[in-house]
């Protein structure tokens, strides 16, 4: 047997097996990879590890870190209530709000994974305060990054206008951008919609509170019982059932947090006049903005390490207010981070393997250049849900530039669909921004939440690209 096919075969095992027993299948991919990369490919335990993906472990550990900490003093209640206030209370607009910024912090340089990394923490914060499904908005903050994420101006847009420019295609990068972000923000329409996002209309924020201070049995829900959507990607009314039970969950435990927080506030004394600005907030609340003001304009504005700058601020955060930082490092997400980093270890082993090589080249081997452009996006998508989408686009476009070339077929149009089906795909789990959707929601099962990213991941894998393909690809018209 091919090294190619066995780590297939060891990556379909591996997902058969997480599925059915509960195991991370984190450390089922870092036992792999030890396991094929030695005995297999006579790889060294150092050239396993050069797939470790550190960058990604300290970007979860870190953002996660900074916003338990944020979590814990009460500065994203207090951000969740500001930008509440901005759409005027009205609970529909909020995941639409979370997508533009999204979009727009991409679309002028901002990495996806960098402004995943600031937005998705305090979208779902709204998701668990107003009951919307943590599924919904987490997923509208990648599809906004993903949206903007090819403008001329973004990392994505400039490392594809670039590679096309070298290969003497044509070179459009408005349609390529505005492809991307129509694409994102259709599916995102549907996903609303899907979701139970159309029975948010009407709900105003003041209904949460109204309920809240009437104590009523559903734990604030409005009187028309209106905004517990369900979590569920698809798939039974008892799934839809469950997942509508987690994000009721999810608003109980976010309400009972927050109080706790307060209390615990009270009695220590950190609620004094004299640690307060007279903006009305508390000294650590007001440092811990400033900090998350902090860490996007190094992140965004300088290009600095995500992880790097969110783990500074959050010592700095420890040092101002150690009270604040108490129980912070239970609450990073290490389940998340051992799956994310063990798969992505394994991908490492693949590459080492040329098994991503090995499923281009066929695919470019083949005679019709309509097939060859819908493997190729299938290939970019399969691939990039678990890897990077920067890597698979400086991948899979090279593979489509000869027959491009021969002009059978449009090239914007290929170009275009390659770059959709590389990138919406990152809504899995394996990807960073994904995984920063997963360790960041609130008060969910962690399980339960993994299982609905990854049936809705499973179904843009699967639909994505295919649909990009028919709409950018098949009709010509690019």
């Amino acid at each position: 047997m091919s090294p190619q096919l066995l780590t297939i075969l060891v990556l379909v095992a591996m997902f058969a097996i997480a599925t059915f027993l509960p195991i991370n299948i984190g450390a089922l991919a870092f036992v792999a990879a030890f396991l094929v990369g030695t005995l297999a490919l006579a790889m060294d335990t150092d050239t396993i590890l050069a797939g470790f993906p550190a960058d990604l472990f300290l970007t979860l550990v870190g953002v996660t870190y900074l916003f338990a900490i944020a979590k814990n003093n009460g500065t994203v209640d207090l951000l969740v209530r500001g930008a509440v206030r901005l759409v005027g209370g009205y609970v529909i607009a909020i995941p639409w709000v979370m997508f533009a910024i999204t979009a727009l912090l991409t679309a002028v340089g901002a990495l996806s994974p960098a402004a995943v990394a600031i937005i998705a923490p305090i979208a779902l914060g709204f998701a668990a305060k107003y009951r919307i499904s943590p599924l919904l908005m987490g997923m509208m903050v990648v599809h906004g990054a993903q949206g903007g994420g090819f403008s001329p101006a973004s990392v994505y847009g400039v490392t594809v206008n670039g590679i096309v420019a070298e290969s003497d295609l044509p070179l459009a990068p408005l349609t390529l951008f505005f492809g991307s972000l129509l694409f994102n923000l259709a599916i995102s329409a549907v996903l609303f919609l899907a979701l139970g996002g159309h029975r948010l209309i009407g709900v105003h924020a003041r209904d949460f509170e109204t309920a809240a201070v009437g104590g009523g049995a559903g734990g604030g829900m409005p009187a028309e019982g209106a905004p517990a959507t369900g979590g569920a990607s698809g798939g039974t009314d008892a799934e839809a059932k469950d997942a509508t039970a987690g994000t009721t969950t999810t608003a109980t435990t976010t309400t009972t947090a927050a109080t706790a927080t307060k209390d615990a506030t009270s009695t220590t004394g950190a609620d004094a006049a004299g640690d307060r600005p007279a903006g009305g907030f508390r000294f650590d609340q007001a440092a811990t903005i400033l900090g998350l003001i902090v860490l996007g304009v190094l992140a965004l504005g300088f290009g600095l390490d995500v992880g790097f700058v969110a783990i500074t601020v959050t010592v700095v955060l420890a040092l101002l207010s150690p009270a604040a930082q108490k129980g912070a490092i239970s609450q990073i997400s290490w389940s998340t981070v051992l799956l994310i980093t063990g798969m992505l270890t394994f991908v490492g082993v693949m590459e080492e393997a040329g098994t991503i090589e090995y499923v281009g080249n066929g695919a470019a081997g083949l005679a019709a250049p309509l097939l060859v452009a819908l493997l190729l996006c299938y290939i970019g998508g399969i691939v990039s849900a678990f890897a990077s989408s920067a890597a698979i686009l400086g991948a899979t476009i090279p593979l489509a530039v000869p027959f491009l070339l021969q002009g059978d077929i449009g090239a914007v149009g290929v170009i275009t669909a390659l770059a959709v089906a590389s990138t919406i795909v990152d809504v899995s789990p394996f990807s960073t921004n994904g995984a920063l959707v997963l360790a960041n929601a609130t008060g969910v099962e962690p399980d339960r939440f993994y299982r609905q990213i990854l049936v809705y991941s499973a179904i843009v894998v699967l639909v994505g690209p295919l649909l990009a393909w028919g709409v950018l690809v098949l009709p010509g018209w690019l």
